[in-house]
């Protein structure tokens, strides 16, 4: 009886057709189909002293995300009884396979964490009602300990948490009362085209590779607060961005459930 097993020459071979193998079925490196975030888990009040914070991870990423609620403004907003939310994003060292030098050694914050901070920033504020908390700053520190690509969009996700967490903090002390204090649940996720493929959460090894580059940030009631698409060769379609864009609603509404059972015993303050 004839051996119906593939046979292969070499390891090369053997990989080679595993490889295609993959691509074929929609499997990716790490295991998951294509319109898969990577598995993601949130542990709450991860810093003793901050009024909100958690611990992040979604596949190898890791996430610090802390909420500071000091009592002041930006000079332009003093008198206006608004609020702020802004944020500062950084790497440790060894985050990333080779070190990375600390920016306070460099002596300047590069423009990719300018970018980051502003990101997060604006995310936030998008989803807070600035009046309801008075002359009040919230800062939210993100501290990436292991990086593996989206952690810009990661650290959105667990800054919204933390940022639940100190709300419900200054109530629970009745500094702020609550209700509607947010107006909505906030989340981010990349996606992108790879080899092309339209994928969903990209890993480092698929961001370096990706032909089409995207992060999106939506509410709980699928409105958009911001799209960043890049093209990292040739340009995309409309089409193709159509389906990114309909991708990443799908992944916003998988972590949005996720956030919505780690606070389900109270919700939103």
């Amino acid at each position: 009886m004839k051996n119906s097993l593939q046979k292969f020459n070499s390891f090369q071979d053997l990989n080679s057709f595993l490889k295609k193998e993959r691509d074929d079925t929609h499997i990716r490196n790490d295991g998951r189909n294509y319109d898969e975030i990577r598995s993601l888990m949130i542990t709450r009040n991860y810093l003793r002293a901050a009024e909100g914070s958690v611990l992040i991870e979604e596949g190898n990423n890791r996430i610090v995300c802390s909420a500071t609620i000091e009592d002041k403004v930006p000079l332009f907003l003093r008198g206006s009884n608004q609020g702020w939310i802004t944020a500062e994003y950084a790497m440790i060292p060894r985050a990333t396979s080779t070190r990375n030098v600390r920016e306070s050694i460099k002596g300047r914050v590069g423009g990719r964490t300018h970018e980051i901070q502003r990101l997060i920033g604006r995310a936030l504020r998008s989803v807070m009602n600035m009046d309801l908390i008075g002359e009040r700053t919230i800062l939210l520190d993100c501290d990436v300990i292991q990086a593996d690509g989206g952690t810009r969009t990661l650290a959105i996700n667990g800054s919204f948490i933390a940022l639940v967490d100190a709300l419900w903090n200054y109530v629970d002390r009745g500094l702020l009362q609550p209700g509607n204090l947010l107006k909505d649940y906030l989340a981010a996720v990349s996606v992108g085209v790879v080899n092309g493929k339209d994928l969903l959460d990209l890993n480092f090894e698929e961001d370096s590779m990706a032909q089409v580059d995207m992060n999106v940030v939506m509410t709980g009631k699928g409105q958009f607060v911001e799209i960043q698409g890049t093209a990292e060769g040739d340009p995309f379609s409309q089409e193709t961005l159509n389906r990114l864009l309909a991708l990443a609603q799908k992944g916003i509404k998988d972590i949005i459930a996720i956030q919505k059972k780690v606070l389900l015993e109270r919700g939103l303050p």
